[in-house]
């Protein structure tokens, strides 16, 4: 275990396990730090076919950790959150999610970069951004319109409804709906198959099945600007407060 997360190597599947389930598994800077390292050094990694990206304790994650989150966030160039996705982006391994509970902010749109994800019913999507005066991340403002059309986007991003397991398979974020207790072992059934397969035509394959990733590199690196100009913003700063009290107050 580094920080709080698992990292795991096993025939040929490179397992993150994100495992802070107190907070939701939501992501602290030394998390992201691990995740990135996984994933910056994996596809030279020659025993690694495929990498398995799931939570602990009933949820996926909710999310940036916002305090720790906030205190870095104006140098986004180094900020760990912004190389992570940037990471996941360039990844050219396949990458699986398994999503149980809680999948908030950057629990929804790192799934946007996987190959295949896997949801149990308890599966429960947002991208609350506007609500706290930010803007996407992670290319979503991009991805989410061009993969679901813009009126689902509008509902995600600009109402910042919540959606369920059977709503994201229905639109073809999820692949398939799996039950709580089966849902990493499925999942990590289905990372074996992939890793098992001719590595050079999955990842061959997979570059021309995906968007240009120095197209998707600047798209986040424009999104990531928006988002520190609108954390300045006096909106932004009393959305955060507010969330802060509500979260201490239970």
């Amino acid at each position: 275990m580094s920080g709080t997360v698992v990292v795991d190597r096993h025939r040929g599947v490179l397992q993150l396990t994100l495992a802070r389930p107190h907070k939701r598994n939501a992501l602290t800077g030394a998390m992201y730090e691990t995740l990135t390292d996984a994933l910056s050094s994996v596809d030279r990694d020659e025993t690694v076919g495929a990498i398995l990206i799931n939570g602990s304790g009933g949820a996926f994650s909710a999310g940036h950790d916002v305090a720790d989150f906030i205190e870095s966030a104006e140098r986004f160039a180094s900020n760990p959150a912004f190389r992570f996705i940037k990471a996941l982006a360039a990844c050219e391994t396949p990458i699986v999610a398994a999503v149980e509970g809680a999948a908030v902010g950057v629990g929804t749109t790192m799934c946007l970069h996987c190959d295949l994800v896997y949801a149990a019913p308890t599966a429960e999507f947002r991208m609350p951004f506007v609500d706290l005066g930010l803007v996407p991340e992670a290319a979503s403002s991009l991805l989410v319109p061009q993969r679901f059309g813009l009126g689902k986007a509008s509902e995600w991003l600009l109402l910042a409804e919540s959606f369920g397991a059977e709503e994201a398979h229905a639109q073809g974020l999820v692949n398939r709906i799996v039950m709580a207790d089966e849902l990493i072992a499925f999942a990590r059934r289905q990372t074996e198959r992939l890793a098992a397969k001719p590595r050079a035509a999955l990842r061959a394959t997979r570059r021309l099945m995906r968007l240009d990733t120095a197209r998707l590199a600047a798209h986040m690196d424009a999104e990531a600007e928006a988002f520190v100009q609108a954390l300045r913003s006096p909106e932004a700063q009393a959305a955060i407060a507010d969330f802060k009290n509500r979260r201490r107050s239970k």
